[in-house]
């Protein structure tokens, strides 16, 4: 029995893996949240009851990761779009691994920005993260 989809081609893993690490990392974010603190030091309770309402209460760096948490979530389905397209189009496996990479650095960088509340440098991050999927768009139809 042939099953062509556990077939993947070895060199594209790279690429796959970062789809991976994208879609996990919005939850690296609010998990940082969801370990926040008040101003006088002491531990937030977590609230699974209502956890959108406690996380809209949070102040500072922690109500900035929930904010890194959804940016996260709304750059993750063009990435996936990105790669998926660019291997799909048989654009060669080198260059989607390595602007995948960059893409995942880049989305790093976003949120420990965002949590360390630099916007114009969190902003310079999204900006080429977007020229990274823009590029993956742009190889795919091109070639």
């Amino acid at each position: 029995m042939y099953f062509p989809f556990l077939s993947l081609e070895l060199p594209v893993t790279i690429a796959y893996s970062c789809l991976l690490i994208v879609v996990l990392l919005p939850y690296l974010w609010v998990a940082f949240a969801k370990a926040g603190r008040r101003a006088d030091g002491t531990r937030i309770r977590y609230n699974n009851h209502a956890p959108r309402k406690q996380q809209a209460s949070l102040e500072g760096m922690y109500a900035r990761a929930v904010w890194a948490q959804d940016n996260a979530f709304e750059a993750t389905p063009s990435f996936a779009a990105a790669v998926l397209v660019a291997i799909h189009a048989g654009v060669a496996a080198d260059m989607v691994n390595g602007l995948a990479v960059a893409f995942v650095v880049l989305r790093v960088l976003h949120g420990v920005l965002y949590l360390g509340d630099k916007p114009a440098l969190r902003s310079l991050s999204w900006v080429l993260g977007m020229a990274v999927v823009v590029g993956l768009f742009v190889m795919a139809i091109t070639k």
